[in-house]
């Protein structure tokens, strides 16, 4: 039968104690004194509460029945059970599994030792340290804006996007005591010494050359940091008030020049436009009128020559019948007295013409004849 336990015995302490010694003797210090604080808290808890008291007494039982079981298992059995738990603990307590995109580095004895990459792994219990977890993503820093001063003594403000990713993990731990400050110092004054540089036009027109400049410098100079600088961005350039209401007229200037321009070069479309539309306009018209011209002009051609031929027909018409009333005269073989008459008939016809003189054929001298012979007819 088991003893009943004084109530003014506590085996807290003792037990709190032995669980701090394990802990620390395992390297964790911190959970070993945060245990430690835990059972002397439930022993003061013990020491004040009846109900709490009461609790403890029956773990105290527990404890007293294991202790007399244990006195009854052969102590040589019992170290080495112990010792293989110790055991069986440190190594599950010193299994480390490294995430992706993750590193870890290891120091042996305050030295370094390895960098860890993703998967499974085992460190040397009391010796081996995780000195520092190295994420390998790529990190996104939002700096404050920095105070600048262009060539031109403009004094503006400017805050900067820098992305980075550790690349060696070894000089990431051990190149630099803070890597993000040395970052943004180092962005501060890369900057000023770029916009010094340039003017403020320059500077508000240039960012793409500011941010490659920049990559470049802020690459070089943190590659021992074991980091690589993937991109650098200004987010934005703020200059004074004052010279901000000086962009915004010059802005409003450059406007109004530019409708002006536009005004003056559309005027002058336009009348480059009615112009030509004009000279094609006369132009179409004389091509008109030549065209008439050259078409009243082959009309009247071609009425002369229908005209002509026309009379020519006529004229063949006539001395064919000219030609047809000799060949019938001669046929006939007329007397003289009929030419004479036919003569005078012809001479009667010349006479009443508009001619003021008229030349009479040798014939007429023999008028008189020409009349005996036809009273004698």
């Amino acid at each position: 039968m088991l003893k009943k336990p004084k109530p003014k015995k506590n085996k807290f302490h003792d037990i709190g104690f032995l669980i701090t010694l394990l802990t620390i003797i395992m390297g964790r210090q911190e959970i070993g004194f945060k245990i430690y604080t835990f059972f002397n808290g439930i022993k003061t808890l013990l020491a004040k509460s009846y109900i709490v008291n009461y609790i403890g007494n029956f773990i105290n039982k527990v404890i007293c029945y294991l202790s007399n079981l244990f006195k009854e298992v052969n102590m040589g059995g019992l170290v080495w059970l112990i010792v293989a738990v110790v055991i069986i603990v440190l190594i599950v307590m010193n299994i480390r599994i490294v995430p992706q995109a993750n590193a870890y580095v290891i120091e042996r004895l305050g030295g370094y030792l390895a960098t860890w990459d993703v998967g499974l792994h085992v460190k040397v219990p009391f010796i081996d340290v995780v000195r520092v977890k190295v994420s390998l993503k790529e990190r996104v820093v939002d700096f404050p804006p920095q105070p600048v001063i262009t060539k031109d003594n403009v004094s503006m403000n400017i805050d900067t996007v820098v992305y980075y990713q550790v690349t060696d993990p070894k000089a990431y731990a051990y190149g630099v005591a803070n890597p993000l400050m040395a970052i943004e110092n180092l962005t501060a004054t890369t900057l000023r010494n770029i916009i010094g540089q340039l003017e403020l036009d320059e500077s508000l027109t240039s960012r793409d050359h500011i941010n490659s400049q920049m990559r470049v410098i802020l690459d070089e100079a943190t590659d021992p940091w074991g980091i690589k600088v993937n991109r650098v961005e200004v987010k934005n350039i703020l200059p004074p008030q004052d010279i901000q209401e000086a962009m915004e007229k010059q802005m409003r200037a450059e406007r109004e020049r530019r409708r002006a321009i536009l005004e003056a070069e559309g005027q002058k479309k336009a009348s480059i436009l009615e112009a030509e539309g004009e000279r094609e306009s006369r132009i179409l018209k004389a091509e008109g009128e030549k065209q008439a011209a050259i078409l009243a002009a082959e009309g009247k051609k071609e009425a002369e020559i229908r005209m002509a031929e026309g009379k020519a027909q006529a004229i063949k018409t006539i001395q064919e019948a000219e030609a047809y009333g000799i060949q019938q005269i001669n046929e006939a073989k007329p007397e003289k007295a009929v030419l004479a008459i036919k003569s005078f008939e012809t001479m009667e016809k010349v006479a009443q013409g508009n001619a003021t003189k008229i030349i009479i054929p040798s014939e007429i001298q023999n008028l008189a004849g020409m009349t005996k012979a036809l009273k004698e007819l």
